[in-house]
């Protein structure tokens, strides 16, 4: 059935509940059907390098459900029961496909981010008891396996990591060099370290153990950390499969192609993408370990469409944006949608890249602790440009007043809130404390709305629109500024590639707006003329920046979002710099982190002789705390 619109969503719901649809329980039983019936096609593939000749790696759905079948064995095999963690530590390649797979037939994947520094690594770690970390071998021109060892030594309950060399991928002289300048393997933990693939490779390629037989948590994400510290989210298989079947009911049959440069550790490229394949037989094409971050990748990634006759890409929008820096230098005709979710995608940015590749875009929405889709703009109907369109079937979105706790009536904004089968109704961090507040009662007495933290509204015709971030509200002397209305507007100039708007501390409004802008390359122009710009086209005089600084470029989550926290700590920096120098006082901000119940502090360092009094004095009418570095 196409999906055009709200009847159509609304046809699909009335075939059957969505409980009495006959869908596979289990990841396992999802993927050994979907080999059942698409054994010898090509399921995964995957490339070191970005040059379109590179050497491929491929699997069949028949290898990949042996090769799966092996890692939950050796998972097992080192002690994993069902509600033991497997995490992983890694960049994207074959191995991380089966250990995000494996791991959640064994016991509980947990993916991590191999951005984070050691030290978050290893509260993850903790939080999550993981039994054994999957990380890489020592490599040149990365430090995972550094950050790996730290992590491990503070987080004693891993007792086995289990190493993965990309050495195997290199052919040529680049395979003779790499042994010669690979850095030395850390070792400075307890746990024993073996093989990856020497260990896998002992395995049966039949499933050793009887798979679950109901639904449970099979996975823990990370938060992508835009707020804050990262929270970790549970994931049952009723919600993965879910998402599963929304890609294949929706989206794609077995004929089609999808290329996915998302790093693995995230739920946009393992339970949406990739379970779209695992749901309808689909390849998918994973080009470099970065991904959009891969050497070359933007260079090439036309040509890599062609090579791979892609006729689906996933991406964000600071992708495009890059894309478009770059001709389409390849044939990309069977290239016939673009899925864009992480963040609101620019009404220019959206036209330039249709007119370019001559592909439509249907952006989406979605969010790791819903286990991630909750609508899009229909792939076979009208795509309101800027809105992240209709609730997918099963999914029911309420927009609900944050002061009042009611449904607001249509056009109006509030708090978006979800309940669908991948909500996991009051359990969604681990956590206990952190699912509290979290969650509005339905009108049944087993339904409970997610509350996103997103402010929203929906139009008459039930598309949905993101207005902003609860959490991001610019308060202004009590004023609400949404910080996206300064970002579009600066993002409309023809210099600007990317904005982040913040609230910078101000002693007398508590907040004011600033911006942080990255430029398009090759652009010139100054911070006066971009603040006169954005005061020309933000109608809200409140919302004028009062500070503008142009970056060589704005701090990133891997998968494309403006990493907020980053900004508001350089502009705490400078507030507070500026306030100590302006009172004579000889201290300056050294650092500026989180803490997980005073949020964001502030580091002060003595550069001569200076009391509490003096510094309180200075900065006691700011609100954001500070205290002595040690």
């Amino acid at each position: 059935m196409p999906y055009a619109n709200v009847a159509d969503r609304n046809a699909i719901e009335n075939e059957m509940p969505w409980d009495a649809r006959n869908l596979p329980m289990t990841t396992y039983a999802l993927l050994s059907k979907t080999a059942g019936e698409h054994g010898s096609r090509n399921a995964v593939t995957y490339q070191l390098l970005s040059d379109p000749t590179a050497q491929c790696e491929t699997l069949s759905w028949d290898q990949l459900r042996d090769r799966t079948a092996q890692a939950a064995n050796l998972f097992r095999a080192l002690g994993v029961e069902e509600n033991d963690v497997v995490a992983f530590l890694l960049p994207n390649a074959t191995e991380t496909i089966l250990t995000y797979l494996g791991g959640q037939v064994a016991g509980i994947v947990n993916p991590i981010n191999p951005l984070l520094d050691a030290e978050q690594i290893a509260a993850i770690l903790r939080e999550t008891n993981a039994k054994v970390l999957v990380t890489l071998k020592a490599f040149p021109k990365t430090d995972v396996a550094q950050k790996a060892a730290e992590a491990v030594r503070f987080a004693p309950n891993v007792k086995t990591v289990l190493e993965v060399d990309l050495l195997r991928y290199l052919t040529g002289v680049k395979r003779l060099i790499v042994p010669f300048i690979r850095p030395k393997n850390p070792t400075n933990h307890d746990a024993r370290v073996l093989d990856f693939n020497t260990e896998l490779n002992k395995q049966p390629t039949a499933l050793a153990f009887a798979d679950s037989t109901q639904d449970r948590v099979a996975a823990y994400f990370h938060t992508g950390g835009t707020t804050g510290m990262p929270k970790v989210v549970q994931h049952r298989y009723s919600g993965i499969v879910y998402n599963a079947w929304l890609g294949a009911r929706l989206l794609f049959t077995e004929q089609d192609v999808q290329m996915c440069p998302l790093p693995l550790f995230h739920v946009f490229a393992t339970i949406v993408s990739l379970g779209a394949s695992l749901g309808s037989g689909a390849e998918i094409v994973f080009p470099t370990p970065q991904g959009y971050r891969g050497e070359g990748v933007f260079d090439n990634f036309w040509k890599l469409i062609e090579r791979h006759k892609v006729t689906f890409m996933i991406t964000v929008p600071t992708a495009m944006s890059a894309l478009m820096q770059r001709k389409v230098d390849a044939d990309i005709s069977t290239l016939r949608l673009a899925f864009c979710g992480s963040a609101p995608l620019p009404l220019e940015l959206y036209k330039r890249f249709e007119a370019a590749a001559g592909v439509t875009i249907c952006e989406g929405y979605g969010l790791t602790e819903a286990t991630c889709l909750v609508s899009i703009n229909p792939p076979e109907g009208e795509k309101r440009v800027g809105s992240i369109g209709i609730p997918f079937p099963y999914t029911d979105v309420r927009i609900v007043s944050v002061a009042t706790g009611k449904d607001v009536a249509v056009d109006e904004i509030g708090e978006i809130c979800v309940a669908n089968p991948g909500v996991y109704s009051g359990r969604t961090y681990t956590e206990p404390d952190k699912n509290v507040g979290l969650f509005y009662p339905g009108t049944q007495s087993d339904a409970q709305y997610l509350r996103t933290g997103d402010l929203g509204r929906k139009d008459g015709d039930g598309y949905l629109w993101i207005t902003g971030r609860a959490k991001d509200l610019i308060i202004r002397g009590g004023h609400n500024i949404d910080p996206a209305e300064i970002e579009e507007a600066l993002a409309g100039h023809v210099a600007v590639a990317f904005a982040g708007a913040i609230g910078q501390p101000d002693a007398h409004s508590g907040e004011i707006p600033c911006a942080y802008v990255e430029l398009v390359d090759g652009a010139t122009v100054t911070s006066d003329e971009l603040l006169a710009y954005a005061k020309e086209h933000i109608h809200e005089r409140a919302a004028h920046p009062k500070f503008l600084e142009i970056l060589d470029e704005l701090p990133k989550t891997a998968v494309g979002k403006i990493f907020k926290p980053d900004l508001r700590k350089r502009a705490i920096a400078r507030v507070y710099d500026d306030a100590l120098a302006k009172a004579g006082v000889d201290a300056a901000v050294c650092a500026v982190s989180e803490d997980k119940k005073r949020g964001l502090v502030a580091h002060i360092a003595k550069t001569g002789t200076v009391s509490d009094q003096d510094v309180g004095k200075a900065l006691g009418a700011f609100t954001i705390p500070w205290e002595w570095s040690v």
